[in-house]
């Protein structure tokens, strides 16, 4: 009878020492996962000041080389405004992406109305300073699309887990939610790119 006793001890702590290590084991992998889709958003958020960096920069070259339209010059101020102060938000939430993704196209709508314009003034277009902030425009929006591209990577690992049994069930325990991830947006099949 002694025997039988130490036997289901035994047995009930090999249960728990194996929940226990499960449970560790998953939330370690939650924290991973969600320490991911935080970095990612770093890298979106890091793609976009580039942008918003770039664009001041491509206004003084145009202003420096041309007499210039100065509606076209202010829209762009107020566009790069917009988009600046929407960055200050770090909440991860569809409401947060959608405003700063509308923000950012925004700012790309007003900077191809600028590019628009330049085509008018082909002594700017040989420029080499305006030829090295078109080269760098174009890369940031490629950067732009492999951030978002990536965040939506790492938001659906983190999902699958948080989502899928038995993970879901410690994901619960613990209060880590599922994320949400870039969504198109009305409109979005006819995307705003920065043209030359």
């Amino acid at each position: 009878m002694q025997k039988k006793k130490y036997t289901g001890l035994v047995i009930a702590g090999a249960v728990i020492l194996l929940l226990v290590i499960f449970m560790v084991s998953t939330y370690n992998s939650l924290v991973k996962k969600e320490e991911k889709v935080k970095q990612q958003w770093s890298e979106v958020q890091s793609t976009y000041q580039r942008r918003l960096d770039l664009v001041p920069n491509l206004v003084n070259t145009v202003k420096g080389v041309s007499e210039f339209e100065q509606s076209t010059l202010e829209q762009i101020a107020a566009a790069r405004g917009e988009a600046l102060s929407g960055m200050s938000n770090d909440a991860l939430t569809a409401e947060n992406y959608t405003a700063q993704q509308r923000a950012q196209d925004n700012l790309a709508t007003a900077t191809n109305r600028l590019i628009v314009v330049i085509e008018k003034y082909p002594t700017l277009k040989g420029t080499a300073a305006y030829a090295g902030l078109q080269t760098q425009l174009e890369g940031t929006e490629r950067r732009i699309k492999v951030a978002r591209n990536d965040f939506n990577a790492a938001v659906a690992d983190y999902n699958k887990q948080v989502r899928g049994f038995p993970g879901n069930l410690v994901a619960g325990l613990l209060g880590y939610k599922p994320k949400d991830g870039f969504e198109a947006v009305a409109g979005s099949d006819k995307s705003v790119e920065i043209k030359f």
